[in-house]
């Protein structure tokens, strides 16, 4: 008896030294739209000009950082797939063709989907570039990321289960204004599958123009949700994914991917992992021969942060999609602990959520630990699954809060991870308070590489060494 006072003891000193103990915030937000917005309002509207770009958005087009993928599209008729670009507004000295597509959903015939890989840039560097031609062509820019290095500072977006609603259109605002340079996004993207038949595609081509003010300037890093499968056997519809990998291509072959709905990039100072909750994913499926090989290239010396991005949360205690991330934590939560993944981010369940460091690897059914415990090694779990859709909120959270979760609240809202150096990153989740952006939960995130003690050693060693020998010899008597 006394033994297992004194372990309950040591588990709750043990949560309480990851953090403040569980909080469920008692925040109520009044009602705010959650409608999409009509195709009439302006914020949808297609651009100026007879067959001019829309929908533009880039993202990374290649492992570290040197190229980008620009994608649009033209809705009357072909037009020109060129990228012209330059270090000077106005002046693009180079030219790269790119590639044309277009499909059909239904009895919806997209436009014609303009891709176009630019390559061979330089880091830290802002790029003016145009698409289009004579008076319908458009003009944007977009920056580099700083070379892969392990202290390169670095500020992430992170978005999930967008949609195209008033609260959506909240969101992608405030996140524009909070000085992130790109955005891991989580999944569920525009909701088109909320609609039927030929309405499906309309709805991709809205949600493309919403996230325009932000997508033509700073590359997303695409990972895919349930709301993107699409499978309507009614419609005649059953290749899933369809619609969205025919509109946001993605890097994976830099990463010796064979999907595109799983892959890794580079970026700064970090390692990203993109994971792909609706493709198999159990053990000897091509995703865990995949994955397996990835965590092998992970560097620590030059990518200190290690985040995985994935759409169901492993750990989650909303009445809201509970337990359907088990299948995918007894597959692969062995390995997260094993690197040492810093911080995983999901989205699904439209609320907030942020975990303290936990894992529950030594259960096994006959034997182990049956519940969560802490562990120093173990990554971070946070929901971010509240970018405004119209499916609302997901505000019943299971009661009592259990012991791994350190905080909880059911609003829209973005978060933003902002990397100082090898072992510090500066955590928010903002909050859109009807309209006014929040910051309500924030934190220091510690490296699990370099914020080891041997790991700080090393660092504080070479540090000292690199000073001294810097500074000029005197002599002294």
């Amino acid at each position: 008896m006394l033994l297992c006072l004194f372990f309950s003891l040591s588990l709750f000193s043990t949560f309480i030294d990851n953090g403040s103990a569980g909080i469920t915030s008692a925040f109520v937000r009044t009602q705010f739209p959650s409608v999409d917005i009509p195709l009439e309002n302006e914020v949808l509207s297609v651009p100026n000009g007879y067959n001019a770009p829309q929908q533009v958005h880039i993202t990374q087009g290649d492992y570290d950082g040197e190229a980008v993928i620009i994608s649009w599209v033209t809705a009357d008729e072909p037009g020109s797939s060129e990228v012209r670009y330059g270090l000077s507004e106005g002046k693009y000295d180079v030219t790269v063709e790119g590639t044309l597509n277009n499909y059909t959903f239904y009895k919806y015939e997209s436009g014609y989907i303009h891709q176009c890989l630019v390559t061979g840039l330089q880091y830290d560097t802002k790029y003016y570039y145009e698409i289009g031609k004579g008076d319908s062509a458009r003009n944007f820019w977009f920056e580099t990321p700083p070379k892969v290095d392990p202290d390169a500072s670095y500020k992430f977006g992170i978005i999930g289960d967008l949609g195209q609603t008033y609260n959506s259109l909240s969101t992608l605002q405030h996140y524009m204004a909070s000085g992130a340079k790109s955005v891991l996004f989580v999944g569920d993207l525009s909701y088109a599958d909320r609609y039927q038949y030929n309405d499906v595609g309309v709805r991709w081509d809205t949600f493309g123009r919403l996230v325009e003010q932000s997508t033509a300037y700073q590359p997303w890093i695409w990972s895919a949700g349930n709301h993107e499968i699409e499978y309507f056997p009614y419609m005649g519809e059953v290749v899933p994914f369809r619609s969205f990998l025919s509109r946001y291509p993605t890097p994976y072959r830099a990463s010796k991917s064979s999907n595109p709905l799983w892959y890794a990039i580079r970026r700064a100072s970090a390692h990203i992992i993109v994971l792909s909750s609706y493709s198999p994913f159990v053990k000897y499926t091509p995703q865990w021969h995949w994955l397996k090989q990835e965590f092998k290239k992970v560097n620590r010396e030059k990518t200190p942060w290690l985040i995985v991005l994935m759409h169901v949360p492993i750990y989650n205690s909303n009445e809201a999609h509970f337990m359907e991330g088990e299948s995918m934590r007894s597959s692969y939560e062995r390995w997260f602990v094993k690197y040492k993944v810093d911080v995983i981010f999901a989205g699904h369940v439209h609320a907030y959520e942020r975990s303290y460091r936990i894992s529950n690897i030594h259960y096994n059914v006959s034997g182990g630990d049956a519940y969560p415990v802490p562990d120093k090694k173990a990554p971070i779990y946070i929901t971010v699954g509240d970018g405004g859709n119209s499916e609302g909120l997901a505000s019943k959270f299971r009661d009592p809060q259990p012991e791994y979760s350190a905080f909880r609240e059911a609003s829209y809202g973005h978060s933003t991870l902002d990397i100082k150096n090898r072992t510090h990153a500066i955590y928010h989740w903002n909050r859109n308070d009807d309209g006014n952006n929040i910051t309500t939960d924030s934190f220091t995130l510690h490296n699990q590489y370099w914020g080891s003690g041997l790991r700080r050693r090393k660092l504080n060693k070479n540090h000292l060494n690199s000073v001294i020998s810097e500074r000029p010899f005197t002599a002294r008597f």
